[in-house]
């Protein structure tokens, strides 16, 4: 957030101010930053999206309608930060795709820094309609980028991305094994992830299984059968979203659950 000046005036701010949707590096240094959305950065794009006249103006009137003053929340619980390693064994992770769902269950012994990673996006919404940017028949099929992601994050994900250390273990890719993609650096899984859809045996001992597909291993055959230009599905194929499931009795990730 920044004031708004007059033109060639710099000491002209008064009550008018702006948020930046996308990086804007032009008006660094040129106008006083004085805050940052750190919720509802949703709503800011969407007033973004309204249609304009020639002018720039919004075409429907777009009112804020007050403005509250509030103390600083307490620092939010980290999802999964602290829930067992058997109770992370036994959760399971549904993944709904345009081609049907699949039911994950997790090694969360030998990774569950990854896992918990992933339960954790998962809870955030982070990877709710992110194409599957990546498909090689027979080998592997990607998601989880977040440049392939529908909508902007929030400030709220946002400020659960990160990267990981390696959790290699002897687990061999075979189909339906959930694996973290990386680039060179083996401490850079962040995101994305992929899913075997044959034996990969070149991937062993350099990529973090972290899960496996128990459900759906028919909606692995789809994958195989998709047209695609290079790696790229020709139709979008996305993951719509992931949904949770937790062993009966297992407190919830939130305020409430494991901090």
């Amino acid at each position: 957030m920044s004031a708004v000046l007059q033109p060639s005036s710099r000491d002209s701010a008064g009550a008018q101010f702006f948020i930046c949707v996308t990086d804007q590096p032009a008006l660094d240094g040129q106008f006083t930053v004085f805050g940052r959305v750190v919720e509802g950065i949703d709503v800011v794009q969407a007033i973004s999206e309204s249609p304009v006249d020639e002018d720039g103006k919004a075409l429907d009137r777009i009112v804020m309608r007050s403005v509250t003053i509030r103390d600083t929340p307490p620092p939010e619980p980290v999802p999964f930060a602290g829930t067992p390693v058997d109770t992370l064994a036994a959760t399971r992770a549904r993944l709904v795709t345009s081609l049907g769902t699949l039911t994950i269950a997790f090694d969360a012994e030998a990774a569950p820094g990854h896992v918990r990673n992933f339960l954790r996006l998962s809870e955030l919404g982070v990877y709710d309609r992110t194409r599957f940017h990546r498909v090689v028949k027979g080998f592997v099929a990607q998601t989880g980028a977040l440049d392939s992601r529908e909508a902007p994050l929030t400030e709220r994900q946002r400020k659960h991305i990160g990267t990981l250390q390696p959790e290699f273990g002897t687990t061999r890719h075979t189909r339906g094994i959930v694996s973290m993609a990386r680039g060179d650096d083996p401490a850079s899984a962040s995101t994305s992830f992929f899913i075997c859809l044959g034996d990969a045996p070149s991937l062993d001992g350099r990529y973090t299984v972290f899960g496996r597909v128990i459900e759906g291993l028919d909606v692995l055959e789809q994958f195989d059968a998709l047209e695609v230009d290079g790696e790229t599905p020709r139709q979008p194929v996305w993951l719509e979203r992931v949904e949770i499931v937790t062993p009966p009795g297992a407190p919830p990730p939130g305020p409430e659950g494991p901090a």
